[in-house]
């Protein structure tokens, strides 16, 4: 398996935490893999930065929806190595039934990006109209739904920049925009406020108390109209601490925003991988919150119409969630004792479970569980560098990588959603690429009945042409000469986890 130092999202270290063993391959369903490919560049992704759970991007009819890079290099990014993700133009795609399409961008617009899809087949994201943002000197974007053939712009709150990050099977849309207001506390130069949008009328939900700032999560799989969950700002009071006011996790049902307190800390969603993430069609809120005033301890909690749960860590500073499903169950990992270790982590019933590695790998985390107790993530080895994809499911860890027929065009590096159907959506690396984020391809699997049918020509028809001699590799930049020791392990994975679930990324504002 080939070495990614910009991806490894959710590593700590390990001294002696027992791995659960890895059945035999045949022992398991195995798959069709599908290689979606790209628009003629060198990646496709899913939500930025292309790696994790937290958004519907498979439904349960098997449609996928992500973004694919194309020819064109990002004009900003002259220096094509070495530009982050994505350097090249993407475009938001649409997989259904082994056809690609490429869902192009607003007029006027080049790029465009994916927030996530809903039963319908309906596409959330935002694309560039053409237009440049004043405050930021970067092309404007918003947020955008594509509607079988047909793209809308949903418009702002009435300032520059908007995002759309999820799409019920309602047809209601969750999203985030700039307001107009100036406010130096916005790393967009204006106040930003979340919104619901439904036949052509966008609601600003506000924020809590006199909070200036409230963005919302990517909602996890909810289908159910009416409910949206994030943070807010409650004040405007900068803490010395964190150098942010303090913030909340709300949930907003029945027209009103409901404030959800922290579990003792100071700080949620602002910053790292915490505050609210999921809602479920029960109304049920999982996320992570600051339990003291020190920002880098996260614990995970579950709020059920009005008692928060602390649902506790393998026994470290640090938990983080993924998912949820309407049973209340949660996904994503925790660190163990003195965050010697991080793994994958199931909260069931009041009962925290270590899901283990994959022998001989030190670092684990959960992505996506369905509605089946399949769970699907991701296992990594001991310096952080290398990934596979894995498959939870009754209580085995498995390889994803071993139920694919062995002359694949991929490694499977992530596995990112499930759906109830058991269909697999994740990331993997072509031949000759060595950096997911550079040149990853968005792959599908689909559970296949014997080897003839694992083995079928699995080509994709698109409306672009393949071409993989664009490719972009980027060398290791972490020393390979020895192991990391605990406290440098703990360091890069804080690093890495605030990068995680980072805030939407429109530009920077002009100093």
């Amino acid at each position: 398996m080939k070495r990614n130092p910009t991806a490894a999202i959710t590593v700590i270290t390990l001294l002696a935490a027992l791995a659960l063993p890895a059945p035999l391959a045949a022992q398991h369903t195995r798959y069709k893999l599908i290689d979606i490919g790209t628009f003629g560049g060198p990646a496709s992704y899913f939500t930025d930065p292309g790696i994790g759970g937290k958004s519907k991007v498979l439904n349960n009819r098997g449609m996928l929806a992500g973004k694919a890079e194309t020819t064109t290099p990002i004009p900003s990014f002259g220096n094509v190595g070495n530009c982050p993700p994505a350097c090249f133009v993407t475009h938001v795609f649409r997989w259904d039934k082994g056809v690609l399409t490429d869902l192009g961008a607003l007029p006027g617009g080049d790029n465009s990006d994916i927030g996530g899809i809903n039963a319908r087949g309906w596409i959330v994201g935002c694309s560039t109209t053409g237009e440049i943002d004043p405050l930021l000197d970067a092309p404007l974007c918003h947020a955008t739904l594509w509607k079988g053939n047909e793209i809308v712009d949903l418009g702002t709150l009435g300032g520059f920049i908007s995002n759309a990050f999820h799409v019920d099977d309602g047809g209601q849309i969750v999203g985030a925009s700039t307001t107009g207001t100036p406010d130096p506390l916005s790393f967009l130069a204006e106040s930003i406020h979340p919104f619901v949008w439904q036949n052509g009328v966008m609601r600003d939900i506000g924020t809590l108390q006199d909070g200036t700032i409230a963005l919302p999560s990517n909602q996890c799989g909810n289908g159910r109209n009416g409910l949206v969950t994030g943070f807010s700002f409650i004040n405007s009071v900068v803490n010395p601490n964190t150098g942010v006011p303090t913030a909340h996790d709300f949930l907003w049902h029945d027209g009103k925003m409901e404030d959800i307190p922290t579990l003792g800390g100071t700080l949620v969603g602002s910053e790292l991988d915490a505050g609210a993430e999921c809602v479920n069609n029960r109304g049920q809120v999982a996320g992570g919150s600051t339990v003291s005033d020190d920002p880098l301890i996260l614990h995970p909690y579950l709020w059920d119409h009005g008692v928060l749960t602390d649902l506790g860590t393998l026994g470290g500073s640090i938990g983080t969630v993924s998912w949820l499903n309407d049973a209340a169950d949660v996904v994503g990992g925790a660190s163990t004792p003195n965050d010697e270790s991080f793994h994958a982590t199931l909260w069931k019933k009041g009962v925290i479970n270590d899901l283990g590695t994959l022998p001989g790998d030190c670092f684990s985390d959960a992505s996506t569980i369905n509605s089946n107790d399949q769970i699907v993530g991701a296992s990594f080895n001991c310096d952080t560098n290398t990934l596979r994809a894995v498959l939870w499911n009754k209580g085995s860890i498995v390889d994803l990588n071993t139920l694919i027929p062995a002359n694949s065009s991929l490694e499977l590096f992530d596995a990112t959603n499930i759906n109830d159907r058991g269909e697999i959506a994740g990331r993997g690396l072509p031949a000759g690429c060595d950096d997911v984020h550079f040149c990853g391809h968005v792959f599908l699997l689909i559970a296949c009945g014997n080897a003839t049918t694992c083995e079928d020509n699995t080509r994709v028809t698109t409306t672009a042409t393949q071409n993989n001699a664009a490719i972009m590799t980027k060398r290791s930049s972490v020393s390979t000469q020895g192991p990391l020791m605990p406290m440098q392990r703990l360091v890069a994975w804080r690093a890495q986890l605030a990068q995680r679930l980072h805030l939407p990324r429109f530009g920077t504002p002009k100093h």
